[in-house]
């Protein structure tokens, strides 16, 4: 099953449908417009049931075979909301949101995912029931986690879930995946140094927060280079940080941090928290100050199923002629909630060389439509084959 000729056909109108969704980015759970839009197209192409407000601002489509004897139920899931970046690409269908963009590709993903729905509704040459999801939240709001705890999988019986991103630097269409551990966990962490301000003139009479965070951050990096095995993945990102004074000859009285924590075992996950709450009480105390350590468990370990891998794998062969091991991936993605709800895949999908995700001048590749539309398409073909 190459690329299938209704997509050659539908990809003009498949790429109208992605432009005007990057015309009006939105963030989080606001994808009202896009949500309804989802929700019109669903309708028009026929699907048996269409519902909304799931996870907020999700839009569920269910989409029954010619035959459902198999009482197979498969989850096709795509996220759309946008990032919070100005966008400097330059296209003639640019953000009209001034400080939103489709930086991720999210519109591509809805617009593909709305190009299988429709050829599946067209076709039903299935045996069972699709289930296509589209998401809100991705980008740090856990939309897909919103929507498990509202009974998506439940309420709709889906049994196994299948997702993609587009991915720079990947040839256009083709496609890449490993099994288990795929994605990072994301956690989060705010820390609050305080001591005892005073005249930068006299710093014996100060407990200076300023040198305590400088001996914090180096001693936050021994976590990943002196406690972990060094054959596990582990990152600690120190990325914001604020004193409570901006005058040159002032010791403020405290400095905030924040930053992030990726890993990709929960050994690993357990271990840097613990590691980061001795470190921070008891650098604090020798300083003869108080560290105080506020640590968010986020996102989880994206972690693909093996037989599902194996299987989305040979869907990806089927329509690009080969499919890549992926690289193990620090970054973060919600889907993670899915895959821990039910056995399921994330693929990847090469955007060509464009610049990278969550750059302010990414823009999702439209030539990469077709080859996506039908490995979606090919998931529910494949699995639930009539005559099974």
């Amino acid at each position: 099953m190459p690329v299938k000729n209704r997509f050659a056909e539908l990809h003009d109108e498949i790429t109208a449908w992605r432009r005007d969704i990057h015309r009006h980015p939105e963030i989080l759970f606001e994808t009202h417009r896009t949500s309804a839009l989802v929700a019109e197209k669903l309708r028009d192409f026929g699907c048996d049931t269409v519902e909304t407000g799931i996870g907020r601002t999700g839009v569920v489509g269910v989409i029954k075979g010619r035959e459902t004897g198999s009482g197979k139920v498969i989850g096709l899931r795509a996220d759309m909301d946008a990032l919070p970046i100005h966008e400097a690409t330059g296209v003639d269908y640019a953000s009209e949101t001034p400080g939103a963009m489709h930086a991720c590709g999210h519109d591509g993903h809805t617009a593909m995912l709305l190009g299988a729905a429709r050829y599946l509704a067209e076709t039903r040459n299935f045996d069972g029931t699709v289930v296509v999801i589209f998401q809100p939240a991705e980008e740090g709001g856990g939309g897909g986690r919103e929507m498990c705890e509202d009974g998506l999988m439940e309420r709709f019986g889906v049994q196994e879930v299948y997702g993609m991103h587009n991915w720079p630097g990947m040839p256009e269409g083709s496609f890449a995946i490993r099994p288990g551990p795929f994605f990072a966990a994301t956690d989060l962490f705010k820390i609050e140094v305080r001591g005892r301000g005073g005249h930068a003139a006299k710093p014996h009479d100060t407990v200076d927060p300023v040198v305590m965070t400088a001996q914090l951050v180096s001693a936050l990096q021994s976590i990943a280079s002196r406690n972990a095995d060094p054959t596990e993945q582990l990152v600690v990102s120190v990325t914001s940080m604020e004193t409570t004074s901006k005058a040159f000859n002032v010791i403020p009285q405290g400095v905030d941090l924040m930053g992030t924590v990726r890993t990709l075992s929960p050994e690993m996950r357990d271990l840097a928290e613990e590691r980061m709450g001795a470190i921070c009480e008891h650098l604090g105390t020798a300083m003869g100050g108080k560290i105080t350590l506020e640590y968010q468990r986020n996102y989880p370990v994206m972690v693909n199923h093996d037989a599902q891998t194996d299987f989305a794998a040979e869907v990806a062969k089927s329509v690009s002629g080969q499919c890549d091991e992926a690289p193990l991936v620090m970054g973060g993605e919600d889907f993670a909630f899915m895959l821990e709800a039910r056995p399921g895949a994330y693929i990847l999908v090469g955007n060509g060389d464009t610049a990278m995700v969550h750059h302010p001048e990414y823009n999702f590749n439209d030539d990469a439509i077709p080859a996506g539309c039908s490995w979606w398409a090919g998931i529910a073909e494949q699995r639930m084959p009539l005559g099974g």
